[in-house]
């Protein structure tokens, strides 16, 4: 095992005794996986972070040689490829503590969502995750964080109390709206722009129970463009409290795909509601005229059964993913996109249109944009890069005349392309911080914000 200090040829340093992988070392590229395969990442330095100081210490390595920084929790959202530089993996900065009487949580660098729902559960309380609990709970927060929950309760970031972080200069500071409200709007919405967020204090909601689940149907029996018609048209009609997305997703028929899901489009609505059961079964009605149904989830269920609403793949794989945040859903433009990433597409797709309003349309101290959006369209194409843009740019472009800009949380593997992800003046005023935070731009290995 290395360790390293915080100079650039040395190899050992008294303040820290964190594991330092090179290329060629044992256990390097076991280090490297994460959940998205399709990018291949070398750095020339592996920091294995088991605190705020071990992150220190590798921030003032790359400073001094300076080296470009990257971050990894889980790997869910890798901005693509990377050679060289340092990474500092966050996988053992994995503590969690609950404070029932403030309703908050304080997670570090690696938790996964899945670790927060549980710590929270027992005492009636629930935090603002996404669908996925293997996903990284301070990344996905520093993206804005679009949770099952969000029309009620706005986006996670929204809900930030504290951030523990390092610096470009190397330094570990605490960073609360009061102390430094022009880093704290930066931080939530701004990614990992601005140095290792090592912690969050967040808040955590008092729902332990909820209505929700998909409703699915055959996408072959079922016209999906009728389907999408009938869903936006009954999302003028629920409460703030009631999330939902509309998803598309044909299923290849290969080996090792579950047979009950091997050769079929699945076109389903899933829908989270902290209301009654009564209540969301009154307010689903409409959804179940759509057609025969193929598997009906809908129930009432504790919130540690939530991830079942989506039941999103918990296995790695190659992916690329992009997004469209929407003034409007013109089914019409919507019923183009379909056709590119249905059955006959060449590389399996997922469609995903996430109905936002709400919550998520008020004023937050933070930097996350486009809040006026009504649709959120996000799509997954199971290739390389240059493959799935052949396929999805094309798609995108058919919703241009009601694109107002895209989301970083569904930004997979597109690092390359910034524009959009902020409106002029959010950029105009994080790139200012930037520059006055990070002048080097150290941390660079992310959808980097520059002038």
């Amino acid at each position: 095992m290395n360790t390293v200090d915080s100079t650039a040829d040395k190899t050992t340093d008294e303040t820290t005794d964190q594991l330092v992988l090179r290329p060629g070392d044992t256990g390097y590229d076991e280090e490297l996986a994460g959940f998205q395969t399709g990018f291949t990442q070398r750095p020339a330095v592996i920091f294995a972070a088991s605190s705020a100081d071990d992150v220190a210490a590798a921030v003032r390595y790359a400073a001094a040689a300076g080296l470009p920084v990257g971050v990894q929790a889980t790997g869910h959202g890798l901005p693509g490829a990377a050679e060289g530089g340092v990474l500092i993996t966050t996988r053992r900065m994995d503590g969690v503590s609950v404070d029932p009487r403030a309703r908050t949580v304080r997670v570090q660098a690696g938790v996964r969502w899945g670790q927060v729902v549980a710590a929270a559960v027992p005492y009636g309380l629930a935090p603002l995750n996404g669908s996925a609990p293997g996903v990284g709970a301070v990344s996905y927060t520093l993206s804005g964080g679009l949770g099952i929950l969000a029309r009620e309760f706005g986006y996670a970031a929204d809900h930030v109390r504290a951030l523990d972080m390092v610096t470009a200069d190397g330094r570990q500071r605490q960073v609360t709206r009061e102390s430094d409200p022009d880093l704290y709007w930066a931080l939530l919405g701004g990614g990992h722009n601005f140095g290792v967020v090592t912690e969050l204090e967040i808040d955590l909601v008092p729902v332990a129970r909820l209505y929700g689940g998909s409703l699915a149907f055959d996408g072959r029996e079922v016209d999906p463009v009728a389907a999408l018609r009938a869903y936006e048209r009954w999302t003028r009609t629920v409460p703030d409290g009631l999330t939902s997305s509309f998803a598309a997703v044909p299923y290849p028929d290969v080996p090792g795909m579950p047979p009950h899901l091997r050769g079929r489009y699945v076109i389903s609505v899933r829908v989270a509601y902290t209301g009654t059961a009564a209540e969301g079964e009154q307010l689903v009605a409409p959804l179940r005229e759509i057609g025969p149904v193929l598997a009906d989830s809908l129930r009432e269920m504790p919130y540690a059964e939530s991830h079942s609403i989506h039941s999103d793949p918990d296995f790695p794989h190659t992916y690329y993913g992009d997004s469209a945040v929407l003034s409007e859903l013109d089914v019409a433009a919507a019923a183009g996109l379909l056709a590119r990433t249905g059955p006959d597409a060449p590389a399996m797709c997922v469609v995903q249109i996430n109905h936002l309003g709400g919550a998520l349309a008020q004023d937050a101290p933070n930097s996350v944009p486009h809040r006026e959006g009504r649709f959120l369209v996000r799509l997954l194409a199971m290739a390389d890069r240059e493959t799935a843009r052949e396929l999805l740019d094309p798609a995108f472009e058919g919703l241009a005349p009601w694109t107002i800009g895209r989301a970083l949380n569904f930004a997979f593997g597109a690092g390359d392309r910034t524009e959009g992800l902020y409106d002029a003046g959010t950029r105009k005023r994080l790139a200012g911080l930037k520059s006055e935070y990070d002048p080097a731009n150290l941390f660079r290995r992310n959808y980097n914000i520059t002038g």
